[in-house]
């Protein structure tokens, strides 16, 4: 009886485990990465939205009675050292500064802050969480 030969057996085991394996970290480390991205721009949205009622509503600084239109107000009320404060991490990574954007509705104020230089690692997810936002509203 011959005896079969097992030469090259171990790293065939080795690539069937290290790949699925090696796939899964990545996916993690991505989804991490998006986790903090997201909320570093929820801390953005909130910090710019009390940015702009502290200065924009304050009865001492511009006269207005409480209630007044949101429309009246609008534009970004946080410097880039103070963006870069809020939320330190959506600086570290080298690609474009967030934004921020006021949308002022009837009865509500809307600050949205978002990270269009953001692109997944893994090609697993697709365009689907590429360009994240958060927002905050305030209501009238």
């Amino acid at each position: 009886m011959r005896k079969l030969d097992n030469r090259g057996m171990a790293s065939f085991e080795l690539i069937f485990v290290f790949v699925p394996l090696f796939t899964l970290i990545f996916a993690i480390f991505d989804l991490a990465r998006y986790a903090i991205t997201m909320q570093s721009l929820r801390t953005l949205s909130g910090a710019s939205a009390r940015a702009m009622m502290v200065q924009c509503y304050a009865p001492a600084v511009t006269g207005l009675t409480p209630n007044t239109s949101p429309s009246s107000c609008t534009g970004d009320y946080l410097s880039a050292t103070q963006k870069q404060a809020a939320a330190p991490f959506l600086y570290t990574n080298g690609s474009s500064a967030p934004t921020v954007n006021t949308t002022a509705g009837s009865n509500a104020l809307t600050v949205t802050a978002s990270q269009a230089g953001f692109t997944m690692i893994m090609p697993i997810w697709g365009t689907a969480l590429n360009a994240p936002s958060a927002s905050t509203t305030i209501p009238f």
